[in-house]
């Protein structure tokens, strides 16, 4: 019997030092400020959105520039904040999926991630609010208040603590530059874990009765009726109510960024500092969070730096990832990336991003980059692969485990939202939204949107004989990618990835014969 076996190239990646350096135009001392929300999306004015209040976002916009085609690498929290701060994707530093309880997913021992990288080089790091990574040594910082010691209500959500903690950071080792990350526990659902503060926990510090009070909040509440609902939302009660509790949310924390903003500035240092804005993933409805369409992995992002200001307030097209954070913190500090890796002194597997630092100078004049994701799990039991390349006109993705029913995860099953979309389809009634359950829940193996035409990706082109050559060529683009950034998904789901033994030196995909059963 004849068997086919596919033979997968080795390929390397170099990361290309950038062509500005801060230390070469500025003796000012060099800074890094992360501000990461919590399933954040573009509900802010800077990116047109006329009814949520985020004054503090869009004055920091005003001294930033401003990107339009950022994406995540993966649609989850933990393993986005693991890619965040190692600059690998999921399947390159082993978060493949939440970190917390019963999902335990951990990156791999010998990640070198951004703190670790800058302490060894002399930066004072730390992380104030959401952590979600590990294990420990993997990601250690200096100073840390997170919620592996603390409430993270507290140190989250009550920007008056959140304040005093930047304070106290920024208080010690004053003489050393640093790198802060804080992480913002808002605008994330709460009704399956403190449904007592509401769905956003939009009442959590309100002064009300049993709800606890944070000084420094001035709450916003908003008319259901008149909130913005987005493309891949459904239109109804229910959902604009959710969207109303979540602009609530969203407005804590923009003041919370206002709040942190000014603790740099009192202590003198906010020129000094480059500041980064985002969120980790999409929002938190069906299409967003989970989801490798631009709904769940575009996000904002603002990157405000005291050297150069020409681009201040204006807008970048070219395409970003989170995979280039960490050459765009290392480009700022002039730190390299290390060589071996943190467990045996193994080589490190080669970053697959690239320095955002030359963009505050001018915008690229060819960018035919592709940005690309890779998602795997974000409960322990929502195991749905999907791997995508985006490029600005196009969007691939491939849906491993298409057999199987998109999973959901626990806070948005028992949201309104989601409940009403569930009930109108038992009841047989119309459920206001872009399209039906079960089309949400099954999927083909590889969807194509044409972005030029569908930007709101609701026409799968895969199979039509115009986008033939466009399908083959971006599957390609996905498949060196995975080559690249050593995917063990990169066989499946017709294969198995044999690399040891007799195939050490030819890595190779093994037939399974198990589609056409």
């Amino acid at each position: 019997m004849n068997t086919l076996v596919v033979v997968l190239g080795l390929a390397f990646l170099v990361t290309q030092p950038a062509a500005f350096s801060p230390d070469k135009r500025s003796g000012l001392k060099k800074n890094v400020l992360f501000l990461v929300a919590d399933d954040a999306g573009f509900e802010m004015g800077t990116y047109r959105k006329k009814v949520v209040q985020t004054p503090h976002l869009d004055a920091l916009a005003k001294k930033s520039l401003i990107f339009n085609n950022l994406f995540a690498s993966v649609s989850s929290c933990s393993p986005s904040r693991a890619s965040i701060l190692s600059g690998l994707p999921t399947h390159g530093n082993g978060m493949y999926g939440l970190h917390h309880s019963v999902h335990h997913f951990n990156s791999f021992d010998g990640v070198r991630s951004l703190p670790n990288i800058l302490r060894e080089n002399g930066i004072n790091t730390g992380i104030i609010g959401k952590k979600h990574v590990g294990p420990a040594d993997v990601y250690k910082f200096d100073y840390e208040a997170t919620e592996e010691h603390h409430s993270i209500m507290q140190v989250g959500r009550n920007i008056t603590k959140i304040k005093l903690l930047v304070r106290d950071f920024l208080n010690q080792k004053s003489a050393q530059p640093f790198f802060l990350y804080v992480g913002f526990h808002d605008p994330h659902r709460c009704g399956h874990t403190h449904p007592e503060f509401g769905t956003f926990c939009e009442f959590f510090g309100n002064g009300e009765t049993g709800m606890g009070l944070i000084p420094d909040w001035h709450p916003i509440t908003y008319d259901p009726t008149q909130v913005e609902v987005p493309h891949f939302v459904q239109n109804s009660l229910p959902a604009r109510r959710d969207i109303a509790a979540q602009y609530t949310a969203i407005s804590r924390l923009d003041q919370g960024v206002g709040l942190v903003l000014k603790e740099l500035e009192n202590h003198g240092v906010l020129n000094d500092t480059l500041v980064i804005y985002t969120s980790d993933n999409g929002i938190p409805f069906a299409g967003g969070r989970t989801n490798l369409y631009d709904s769940g992995i575009k996000l904002p992002m603002l990157m405000s730096s005291p050297i150069p200001t020409h681009r201040h307030f204006d807008v970048t097209y070219a395409m970003s990832s989170h995979l280039d954070l960490v050459p765009t913190v290392l480009d700022w500090f002039s730190v390299p990336y290390p060589t071996t890796d943190l467990a045996a002194n193994h080589p490190v597997q080669p970053l697959p991003g690239k320095s955002l630092i030359p963009l505050l100078e001018k915008e690229p004049t060819d960018d035919g980059k592709a940005v690309f994701a890779s998602h795997n799990h974000h409960e322990v039991t929502m195991y749905y692969p999907m791997r995508a390349v985006r490029t600005k006109h196009f969007k691939l993705i491939h849906n491993i485990n298409f057999r199987m029913p998109f999973p959901v995860d626990q806070d948005l099953y028992i949201s309104r939202s989601f409940q009403d979309i569930l009930n109108r389809t038992r009841e047989k009634e119309p459920t206001h939204w872009s399209k039906t359950l079960k089309q949400y829940y099954y999927r083909p193996e590889w969807e194509l949107y044409d972005l030029r035409k569908d930007a709101e990706e609701a026409k799968n082109v895969v199979g039509k004989p115009a986008y033939k050559a466009i399908t083959e060529d971006l599957q390609k683009r996905l498949l060196k990618w995975q080559e690249i950034t050593n995917d063990p998904w990169i066989c499946a789901p017709r294969g198995v990835f044999e690399n040891s033994g007799v195939f050490k030196e030819n890595p190779s995909c093994l037939p399974l014969d198990n589609l056409d059963i």
